[in-house]
């Protein structure tokens, strides 16, 4: 078990705040915006681990800090692997992927996400969340995987499929699709469209009408409800990882002093 005394002050990618039985985690870097790389695709699996290991989390609340939800917006043309990574470094992404998707489904409390601009960079994570309420002025891309020479194999090709249909998702990850709230909201990838001054009062709102629920109700209705994507990320999720590490082995490799 988990005691958010212990984690609260752990990982300089997360804020968190816990109110009655309610924990707001704040993604961020530096205090502004959340920017993608080793350090949050290190810290999140085990901060979403912590999150799931702690019984006094009655729902959480994830959001973002600034202007964006996550980025930065990859370059198109550009690739995010410019030279062929370490075995090690494969070995890390494949480890780290496999569980940052499984750990945040494995919190056994309903999950809000609270989407507070442009997720340009891992926009499956809010959109797996129960309750996916977003500012007018999200956008959502793939930016970093197929567009950025990249296979978007580390989740993107479950969720997106999922979400949009097949064919739509496959779509989306080939061109690099940009979509805005409305259109999310249209295709059903975001419950509720708000102005960014409102969107976290109302995540508060439905999160501590959420906590008043019995404990056993809120954990087993969310194990219901992840329990289809779970199976999903157990079947396809490695496989993905496998097929996105080797299709790097067509870069050039590094130098000995960049590995």
């Amino acid at each position: 078990m988990s005691v958010l005394s212990e984690y609260q002050n752990k990982y300089q990618s997360a804020r968190l705040e816990r109110r009655d039985g309610v924990l707001e985690v704040t993604l961020h870097t530096e205090g502004q915006s959340l920017r993608w790389g080793f350090l949050p695709h290190g810290e999140l699996p085990e901060l979403f681990h912590d999150i799931g290991a702690d019984r006094d989390n009655r729902v959480v609340i994830l959001t973002g800090t600034g202007s964006e939800f996550s980025g930065p917006r990859a370059t198109p043309g550009t690739s995010s692997f410019p030279a062929r990574p370490s075995i090690e470094r494969i070995d890390r992404i494949h480890w780290e992927g496999r569980h940052l998707l499984m750990n945040l489904l494995n919190i056994e409390v309903p999950v809000i996400s609270a989407i507070n601009g442009p997720a340009w960079r891992h926009s499956e994570i809010p959109l797996l969340c129960d309750i996916v309420l977003a500012a007018d002025t999200a956008q959502f891309q793939d930016s970093a995987h197929f567009a950025s020479e990249v296979v978007p194999g580390d989740g993107m090709h479950i969720v997106y499929p999922l979400l949009l249909g097949i064919n739509r998702g496959r779509y989306f990850l080939l061109t690099g699709q940009t979509l805005d709230a409305a259109e999310a909201h249209r295709l059903g990838l975001v419950a509720e469209i708000l102005p960014a001054g409102q969107l976290l009062a109302r995540a508060r709102q439905l999160a501590a009408e959420l906590a008043q629920k019995p404990t056993l109700l809120l954990r087993y209705t969310r194990l219901l409800f992840t329990e289809y994507l779970r199976r999903q990320m157990h079947e396809l999720l490695g496989y993905g990882l496998a097929m996105e590490s080797l299709a790097l082995f067509e870069k050039p490799e590094a130098p000995p002093a960049a590995r």
